[in-house]
């Protein structure tokens, strides 16, 4: 019912006498203005008072606590006396209406400007994301633990004193009412100072200084002194008061209220996605484990595991020949029919050596060491590189020296084998 002034994008006001000014939020949603504020700023050169005005006069008529609580700072408070204040518009909230009373017949400015992109909004919303995906670790972080407490002993005093009392409170009904009566009186505190902070902060600096030091200081001893938390119980707790104060800063993060219902729902189906999520990349890996092709580590052999190799080999795989000529299925009147010798081979089925000593030993004079084969294979290789390189014989004569060592067992492999 009041014939006030509306305010638009870019306007400049000046004027002397007592008025009241209304901005009308655009009920038209666009998400360019995620992040957008507008910045209203009233300043002269003699005080004047600032007295924002609620659309409900009637405090009775308040739906929520909030509103109610909201009301009754807006008559309780005293209206602010000062000659340059501003405030802070979000796009797509209430409509704002505010009254300037000047004292004196002095001329004053109104100006409305409009913020792209807000920094304490996008602020919040960044906190609020950070804080509710991290809640579990920094709940058991043993220095968030104490900055919260500093945090909480400075926003919600009569909180956090209560916590610290906890133990001589016998009853705990009693203690939930105590709780909440602290809560309440803490928000009520919160939304003045919030509403009052410029007009706190430049005519009693000083003392705010000292209370956030006294307070700080102390909470940080009280912290201390409890220590950090221990049981599972208390960090779930915890866990849960970070993520709902993490709701708290994305609702108070964006202008746009149905993006903030959005990115929470979003939120709580990544959080009770994880463990789904988890156990399909452990699967995963698991299967890719089992099914990649493993790749394959060659080994050099000694000379000593060359020879070790060669003869357990040939022993295991006689054995299996054995096995197999004496099994019933074997085909032995056909074998028999084009073996050379059937009484030698008779011999190895029932178990005798392969070779015969006589074998055995012209094996040894022919490849052994010192045999005809070594020397012809040494004064061969030996003719053959002085006449390529005479100049490099030395050279050659200790590579193939080296070469003779490793041809020494290789005849003696193979005959096994």
């Amino acid at each position: 019912g009041r014939n006030c002034s509306l305010l638009q994008e870019m306007d400049v006001i000046e004027k002397q006498d007592e008025n009241c000014y209304c901005y009308v939020q655009n009920r038209t949603i666009h998400l360019q203005y995620l992040w957008s504020t507008l910045q209203v700023k009233v300043n002269s050169r003699e005080k004047f008072r600032f007295e924002p005005i609620s659309e409900k006069s009637n405090c009775q008529n308040s739906e929520t606590v909030f509103e109610f609580a909201a009301c009754a700072v807006q008559i309780l408070w005293k209206p602010e006396t000062c000659t340059e204040t501003s405030m802070s518009i979000k796009q797509y909230g209430e409509d704002v209406c505010f009254k300037i009373q000047p004292f004196k017949t002095v001329p004053y400015t109104v100006r409305v400007k409009r913020e792209m992109l807000d920094g304490k909004l996008l602020f919040l919303f960044v906190a609020g994301i950070f804080l509710f995906h991290f809640a579990n670790s920094l709940s058991r972080s043993t220095k968030f633990f104490y900055l919260s407490g500093i945090i909480l002993g400075v926003l919600a005093l009569l909180v956090f004193v209560l916590l610290a009392l906890k133990r001589f409170i016998p009853r705990h009904s009693t203690f939930w009412i105590l709780m909440s009566g602290c809560w309440m009186a803490s928000l009520y505190f919160i939304y003045c100072f919030k509403e009052n902070m410029q007009w706190l902060w430049s005519e009693h600096r000083n003392y705010l200084l000292g209370y956030f030091l006294a307070v700080g200081i102390t909470s940080f001893a009280i912290c201390h002194q409890h220590g950090p938390l221990t049981t599972e119980l208390s960090i779930t707790l915890f866990t849960w008061m970070l993520q709902l104060t993490a709701f708290v800063l994305i609702y108070c993060g964006v202008t746009i209220p149905q993006v903030a219902y959005a990115v929470i729902a979003v939120s709580l189906c990544s959080k009770g996605l994880c463990y789904p999520l988890g156990a399909a990349c452990h699967i995963a890996r698991k299967m890719k484990t089992h099914f990649k092709s493993k790749k394959l580590v060659f080994k050099y052999l000694t000379e000593d595991e060359y020879r070790e190799q060669g003869e357990t080999e040939t022993v295991r795989a006689l054995e299996e020949l054995r096995s197999f000529c004496r099994n019933p299925d074997f085909p032995s009147w056909i074998a028999v029919s084009k073996l050379r010798s059937p009484h030698r081979f008779a011999d190895f089925v029932l178990g005798f050596p392969h070779v015969s000593p006589e074998e055995a030993k012209a094996h040894d004079e022919e490849y052994g060491i010192g045999s005809s084969f070594l020397e012809e294979q040494l004064f061969e290789t030996r003719a053959r590189s002085e006449q390529d390189d005479p100049a490099n014989s030395v050279r050659e004569d200790e590579e193939n020296e080296d070469e003779m060592h490793n041809q020494i067992s290789f005849p003696y492999a193979t005959e096994l084998l």
